[in-house]
């Protein structure tokens, strides 16, 4: 319920749309510029949580005001992304209103808090659902604040600056996040130091690296199973259990951070899941943001990442689309990805009229896709109201 005395901001397409297996909004306002998102379902289940809120940072209006950009890719369930969208947020902000700053301290502080929210909720229904114990979710964070960007990642999802060059009309691809996956060499190594006595902390299997044998990444929410020795048993079925007995965590749930002040040449900024990373390079990326119109250009990445994913299949785009949620993850990931512009006249101006804005891409059945009467998904999607 809505107190009448509070209206909604004017906004076009607030919650967004749906297309098929395609939830999209094509532009909206952010403090600092203009925002674009897209969600794409591969999964019989949609696994990627994303969201993005625009205000105040902290539970007192008095407090920074900034963006908050996030994108959980989920993975051996729909639990944990779901878990850390409704409450990665609000762990953030109760610490920014504890602290009066952001930093990238109170991120990972955050992230910690909601893993042990993720594992105490894991306890509670380990003898009824022992299967949440190996659910866990990449979570890629992105806050703008006042002139600084924050990036904060556990896992493989990517965020890229789109950078102009100057003298020149080419816009430069600049990787913000570093990458935690088995797959990279530098990964491969830290796992080994952190792991001396373990020589089966890394397998090659089916020529690909995993992180005991079963998972690819090494850091993320969730996966209680390869971080509390407590859920690596019955009740869990034994194909997502280690073979072998641990007394440390396998997996770390704190994200690497970096701390980046925004120049006049910087353009936009893409988060994105790796279903999106799969098919296309941080440059081409950058080059499809800078040469199309900001309406709709997250759809429009997406699209670009379908097209190589069928075409390295053999198959036209158009076959593609008519695969059915579940057997589409044969050819590809789920796929989230937003794009925010920043507009450094912006960040230089006072932000005291800046309003509050909230979107949340959550998780709908295959039967809320597909029903008409959830054209607005106004359950998943939310746009906050404001006095």
């Amino acid at each position: 319920m809505v107190k009448p005395c509070w209206r909604p901001r004017v906004d076009d397409d607030a919650s967004g749309k749906v297309d098929g297996l395609v939830w999209y909004k094509d532009l909206g306002n952010h403090l600092y510029g203009k925002f674009s998102m897209a969600v794409i379902q591969a999964n019989n289940l949609l696994e990627d949580q994303s969201q993005l809120e625009s205000g105040p940072l902290s539970s007192c209006n008095s407090g920074p005001q900034g963006t908050f950009i996030g994108v959980y890719d989920g993975h051996a369930g729909i639990e944990a992304s779901r878990f850390i969208s409704h409450n990665l947020f609000s762990n953030f902000k109760a610490l920014v209103s504890k602290q009066q700053d952001v930093s990238g301290n109170v991120i990972k502080r955050a992230f910690s808090a909601t893993e042990e929210d993720f594992v105490s909720l894991v306890r509670k229904q380990w003898l009824n659902r022992p299967q949440i114990a190996s659910v866990g979710s990449c979570c890629l964070v992105g806050v703008v604040c006042y002139g600084q960007l924050y990036i904060a990642n556990a896992a493989d999802s990517r965020a890229v600056l789109g950078r102009a060059e100057t003298g020149k009309l080419r816009v430069k691809a600049m990787q913000l996040s570093r990458e935690h996956n088995a797959n990279i060499e530098s990964v491969r190594n830290e796992l080994r130091s952190l792991h001396p006595d373990d020589s089966q902390i890394v397998v090659l299997k089916h020529k690909v690296w995993c992180v005991k044998g079963i998972i690819q990444v090494s850091r993320s929410i969730g996966d209680a199973y390869l971080k509390r020795a407590e859920f690596n048993k019955d009740p869990l079925q034994s194909k997502y259990r280690s073979a072998e007995p641990f007394h440390k965590p396998i997996l770390s749930s704190e994200p690497s951070i970096l701390v980046h002040k925004l120049q006049s040449e910087d353009q936009f900024l893409i988060f994105a899941s790796d279903g999106l990373w799969e098919h296309l390079s941080n440059q081409e990326a950058v080059e499809i943001v800078q040469n199309f119109p900001r309406h709709g250009i997250t759809k429009r990445l997406a699209k670009a990442a379908l097209k190589e994913a069928a075409k390295k299949r053999e198959m036209r785009y158009s076959d593609l689309e008519k695969i059915k949620p579940g057997l589409r993850r044969h050819f590809h990931d789920d796929i989230t990805v937003v794009v925010v512009f920043v507009d450094s006249h912006i960040i230089n101006r006072s932000l005291s009229n800046s309003y509050p804005f909230s979107i949340r891409r959550g998780v709908p059945s295959p039967t809320e896709l597909q029903s008409a009467r959830f054209s607005a998904l106004p359950r998943t999607t939310i746009a906050k109201m404001f006095t």
